[in-house]
């Protein structure tokens, strides 16, 4: 699972309605996979990442530091958009769990995937 994803990812267990994102990661095996670089993709991706769950994802998990926020120039500094790249797209939680701080409902990654899926009581 690439950093991406889980910025994107929050849970859905019925009645968690607050408190549910980010889900914080335990456990984890990481893996650096290389990625096409690709600055226009990043750039589009900017607005929809949270960054402060970003910055603690790859803090907590003991990748190379990344700005606190975006830098004013983020579109059009090659360094900035090739460590985004890096966390976000070569990063892959390989083995793990994800944690839903509200509900306390563990997600399991297991060879790259993360399991959202949820039993039918839980919907």
């Amino acid at each position: 699972m690439r950093l991406i994803t889980h910025n994107l990812l929050q849970c859905h267990v019925k009645n968690c309605n607050s408190n549910n994102f980010p889900l914080k990661i335990e456990d984890a095996q990481v893996e650096l996979i290389e990625a096409d670089y690709n600055p226009e993709f990043l750039v589009n991706m900017l607005p929809k990442i949270d960054w402060p769950v970003l910055v603690n994802t790859a803090k907590q998990l003991g990748l190379p530091e990344i700005p606190a926020q975006v830098p004013e120039d983020a579109e059009n500094n090659e360094a900035f958009l090739q460590g985004l790249h890096s966390v976000l797209l070569e990063t892959h939680i390989q083995q793990g769990r994800m944690i839903c701080p509200g509900c306390g409902h563990v997600f399991n990654i297991k060879e790259g995937i993360p399991n959202m899926l949820l039993a039918e009581h839980e919907i």
